[in-house]
């Protein structure tokens, strides 16, 4: 049996060589897999060392599965350009995805574009990163059918290429607050000052928090990158429409929270609209008749004779 083994492996050297490669290749991925496993064990839980040290380790495995491909089959690391070259013009058509994924996942790490946590749309899906890996970007999806900026419950997996494809909105790297608005209609009698008064004190007394912390981090933003300054403070603009005042009120608001903090502000400037007793009143879409014209109607049946 022993020398009906040797003498096979004599004769087939390129099977033997496939098969030695082969257990090299599942050695790595076994190595991998106990070396996170340990990590895991023994990390701390706190911030995200144990997940970035799981992900480099798994960073490090395909390194090591590529240098052992080239070294394997060229015999020496000096046919690096030769070798893939050569692996280059066989599978860039047939696995054109996959590369794009993993070239996208080593774009994502070293560029920053996002990270775990971040709130991000890309390809038309808009949630927040809970993982990714080195094909996939996995993400809570919040929208679709829920309203404003609430978990629909879907977990979505998003292949790492898209980053190539198109334009990345990431709504908590760098600056993680938005501006919001919101319109609310007047009625032309109210007392316009008094109605200015509350919106603005309102949202200054709900909105100084977002704002004082806002404004070192767009400070930092402006250093940065080419972009003007901005005011951070509520603003309030009147429109005169043919029905009310319309006021618009524009504020920041930190990403996660712009549905509960637009309820507040809500809630507190009705509340305290209807303290003023009538002198501010809420505008609606309305109609009022004002003249009901005269109907004539011709019987033509009552001139027939009988």
């Amino acid at each position: 049996m022993i020398e009906d083994l040797k003498y096979w492996f004599v004769e087939h050297p390129t099977s033997t060589n496939i098969i030695k490669y082969l257990a090299w290749i599942l050695l790595v991925f076994f190595l991998i897999t106990w070396v996170r496993k340990l990590l895991k064990k023994t990390l701390p839980d706190e911030g995200s060392i144990k997940y970035k040290t799981q992900k480099g380790i798994e960073v490090i495995g395909y390194i090591f599965v590529v240098l052992i491909t080239i070294t394997y089959f060229t015999g020496t690391i000096k046919d690096f350009g030769l070798a893939i070259g050569l692996l280059t013009a066989g599978i860039t058509i047939t696995l054109q995805e996959l590369i794009l994924s993993v070239a996208g996942s080593f774009y994502i790490f070293f560029v920053k574009v996002y990270k775990p946590g971040d709130r991000i749309e890309i390809n038309g899906i808009k949630g927040d990163v809970i993982d990714i890996d080195s094909v996939y970007t996995t993400m809570m999806e919040i929208g679709e059918w829920v309203s404003s900026d609430n978990y629909s419950g879907r977990i979505v997996k998003l292949s790492n290429a898209f980053v190539f494809k198109g334009p990345v909105y990431n709504y908590s790297n760098d600056f993680p607050f938005v501006w919001d608005e919101f319109n609310l209609p007047i009625r032309y009698a109210s007392d316009i000052e008094l109605a200015k008064s509350i919106v603005i004190e309102v949202a200054q007394e709900i909105l100084s928090e977002y704002v004082r912390n806002s404004i070192n981090q767009w400070k930092a933003i402006v250093t940065k990158y080419y972009i003007e300054d901005a005011q951070v403070d509520p603003s309030l603009a009147i429109t005169l429409t043919d029905n009310w005042v319309q006021f618009n009120l524009r504020y920041i608001v930190n990403y996660k929270k712009r549905r509960y903090t637009k309820n507040l502000l809500n809630q507190e400037i009705l509340k305290r609209i209807e303290a003023t007793n009538g002198k501010v009143k809420l505008a609606s879409a309305t109609f009022e008749i004002v003249r009901i014209p005269s109907l004539k109607i011709n019987d033509k049946t009552s001139n027939k004779k009988t």
